[in-house]
């Protein structure tokens, strides 16, 4: 049997870190893309379908609700016969553009020393059963 867990005497948890902080803004498959295609104008939900085709209705739609509710993405329905919503970008969702540019740089430089054969990307080595 393990020992008791205290309590803590600590009055205030400790300031949040401002990088985990603006990566949980980040975090769900395929966030940085849909805000990555709603840099340049906003899109309604069937052109972001088509500007994402590895993506499903489902994920989509999940991820447009999420970023809504993080303040990065607004919705706007429009006053047309079947209604359409149209998301685009707030203050706080282009603020995340530089960091999602200088992460794909990086992306870009890994896959050109990949594919000149400087560096391979890891695999895990085989397992060798043992008789």
């Amino acid at each position: 049997m393990g020992l008791p867990l205290r309590k803590s005497k600590v009055a205030a948890p400790p300031p949040a870190c401002p990088l985990t902080e603006s990566l949980a803004l980040l975090r769900g498959a395929w966030a940085p893309n849909v805000i990555w295609y709603l840099s340049a104008e906003p899109r309604r939900f069937g052109e972001l379908r088509h500007d994402i085709p590895r993506i499903s209705a489902r994920v989509l739609s999940a991820r447009l609700r999420e970023l809504e509710s993080r303040g990065l993405v607004t919705r706007r329905v429009l006053d047309t016969s079947p209604p359409t919503a149209e998301y685009a970008l707030t203050a706080l969702g282009r603020e995340l553009l530089p960091a999602i540019e200088a992460l794909a740089n990086v992306g870009r430089k890994l896959i050109d020393q990949w594919e000149l054969g400087k560096g391979a990307p890891r695999t895990r080595a085989k397992v060798r059963k043992v008789a």
